[in-house]
C-alpha cells in the first residue's frame, strides 16, 4: 500500500475527478439538457406541455424537479451511509457502488428516444445524479487520508484540474460527433447524442479503475460487528455531537452554505440566462461552457498558489468577492446591447477563474479544519448535505425571485446578498494550525 502523500497515490485519487467530471459537464450541463429539450419538444402539446404519470408538465419544470428529487435523496442517504462506511472501514466499496450506479444509469440514457421511453430518461437521470453525488462524498473523504494537511490545497486543486481537462476533451469529441454524425456513420444528431451517453458511462467507469487500484481501504483496520447498521448510525450521531463543539466548523459550513447557494445557482442557470435573457444561440452557450471549464483549470491552479501565500480564508474571501462582482456584471447585461455575446464570454471567463478556485479551496479548507478523527466520510457527508440543501434552496429562491421580479437579471443581482453574508461569516472562522 502506498504511503500517505505519495505522488502516485495522489494522482490516482485525482483521476477520479477526471473520470466522473464527464458526467457533470457532458450530461448535467451540455449535451443531455439540449437533447432532452429538443426531444420533449418533438412530442409536446401545442401549449408546450408533456404528459408524465397522467399529469401535464412543463418539460423544463419536470426536469428540474427530477434533479431536485435526486439531490434530496442524496442529502438524506449520504450521512447514514457514510456513518456505516466509517464504522465498517469500507469507504472504497461505497465509492465503487455509487460509481457503478451512476455510470450504468448514464449509459441507460441511450434508451431514452421518445415519449414512450420518457420514464427511462427521468429515472436514469435520478440514479445518475445519485451515483455522481453519492460517490463524491466518499471520494472527498479520502483527501485527508491520502495527503498531508500542507499538501491538501494543491491536491484538491489537482483533482479539479484533472476533472476540467478530461471533461473538456470528452465534450469536444462529443460535440464533433453530434454536429457531424455522418463522419461516424450515424444517421443524425439524436443518435450521436445517445452514443455520447454510452461513452460518458464507459469513460466514468473505465478511468475510475485507476483510482480503485491505488486507494487504500480500511486504513484504520476497523473490524465491524454484526449490528454494523445500528453502530453506523450511532457513528453519525457521535460525529454530529463532535461538530457542535467546533465553532470554526459550524461557521465555515454556514459560510459554505451561503456561497454554495450563489455558486451552484449561477452554474445551473447560466445557460438559461444566456439563452432566455440575452437571446444567445446554442453554439455560443456551449462555447462559453467550454471557456468556463478551460479557465477553471487555470483558476484552480492559481488560487492553490495564492492560498499558500496568504492562507485559505483570505483566498476564499477573494473568490467570494469576485462571485459577487459576477452577479453585478450579469445584472448590467441586456440583449439590446451591441456585442452582448462578447460581454457574456467575458463573464464566462470571470466565472471560470473562480469556479474551480472556490470548489477546490472549500474542499481542502474543510479537510484541514477537521479534528483528529477516523470518521472522514461522516464528516464529509455533512459538507455534502450542506451543498445539496444549498442547491435546492438556491433553485427555489431563484424561481421565486423570477416570479416576483419578472426578470432573471434582478434575481441574479439578489444572489450577491448570499455572497456578502458568506464573506461576513468567514470572519468568524477561527484560525487553526493549517488554516490561516
Amino acid at each position: 500500500m502506498l504511503k500517505k502523500g505519495d505522488k502516485k497515490l495522489i494522482n490516482a485519487w485525482a483521476f477520479y475527478d477526471w473520470a466522473n467530471s464527464a458526467y457533470s459537464l457532458v450530461i448535467a450541463t451540455a449535451v443531455f439538457p439540449i437533447y432532452y429539450s429538443s426531444l420533449t419538444e418533438s412530442f409536446a402539446s401545442v401549449e408546450g406541455k408533456i404528459i408524465f404519470l397522467g399529469t401535464s408538465w412543463n418539460p423544463t419544470t419536470l426536469y428540474d424537479y427530477t434533479l431536485a428529487v435526486s439531490f434530496l435523496l442524496v442529502a438524506f442517504m449520504s450521512p447514514i451511509l457514510s456513518g456505516i462506511a466509517d464504522y465498517t472501514g469500507n469507504k472504497l466499496k461505497f465509492l465503487k457502488f455509487f460509481c457503478f450506479l451512476g455510470s450504468f444509469s448514464v449509459m441507460s440514457l441511450f434508451f431514452f428516444e421518445g415519449e414512450k421511453t420518457l420514464w427511462i430518461g427521468l429515472v436514469a437521470t435520478i440514479f445518475a445524479s445519485i451515483g455522481f453525488w453519492g460517490s463524491i462524498v466518499f471520494y472527498n473523504s479520502f483527501l485527508p487520508e491520502i495527503a498531508h494537511p500542507e499538501q491538501q490545497d494543491k491536491v484538491s486543486a489537482k483533482g479539479f484540474m484533472f476533472g476540467y481537462t478530461g471533461s473538456v476533451l470528452l465534450l469536444l469529441f462529443s460535440l464533433v460527433m453530434v454536429n457531424k454524425p455522418e463522419m461516424f456513420g450515424l444517421p443524425n444528431a439524436a443518435a450521436a447524442s445517445r452514443l455520447t451517453f454510452l461513452l460518458v458511462g464507459i469513460w466514468w467507469l473505465g478511468f475510475a479503475q485507476i483510482t480503485y487500484s491505488y486507494l487504500p481501504n480500511n486504513v484504520y483496520n476497523r473490524k465491524p460487528q454484526k449490528d454494523f447498521i445500528w453502530k453506523g448510525l450511532r457513528e453519525l450521531k457521535v460525529v454530529y455531537d463532535e461538530m457542535k463543539q467546533h465553532a470554526e466548523l459550524k461557521f465555515f459550513l454556514l459560510s459554505f452554505f451561503m456561497f454554495s447557494v450563489g455558486v451552484q445557482t449561477i452554474i445551473l442557470m447560466a445557460g438559461i440566462f444566456g439563452s432566455k435573457e440575452l437571446g444567445l444561440p446554442t453554439m455560443d452557450l456551449i462555447a462559453v461552457i467550454l471557456l468556463v471549464q478551460i479557465v477553471a483549470i487555470f483558476g484552480a491552479f492559481l488560487f492553490s498558489r495564492i492560498s499558500a501565500k496568504i492562507g485559505n480564508i483570505a483566498s476564499l474571501k477573494i473568490t467570494i468577492s469576485i462571485w459577487a462582482l459576477v452577479c453585478c456584471v450579469a445584472f448590467l447585461l441586456d440583449k439590446s446591447q451591441a456585442n452582448v455575446s462578447y460581454y457574456f464570454y467575458g463573464l464566462g471567463a470571470l466565472i471560470g477563474l473562480v469556479m474551480g478556485a472556490i470548489q477546490s479551496l472549500s474542499r481542502s479548507t474543510y479537510s484541514k479544519m477537521l479534528p483528529e478523527t477516523k470518521d472522514h466520510a461522516t464528516y464529509f457527508s455533512f459538507y455534502d448535505v450542506t451543498e445539496k440543501i444549498a442547491i435546492v434552496f438556491g433553485m427555489i429562491v431563484f424561481g421565486l425571485l423570477i416570479s416576483f421580479t419578472g426578470s432573471m437579471q434582478w434575481s441574479v443581482l439578489f444572489l450577491a446578498v448570499f455572497f456578502i453574508i458568506s464573506f461576513v461569516l468567514l470572519n468568524f472562522v477561527g484560525k487553526t494550525k493549517y488554516v490561516k
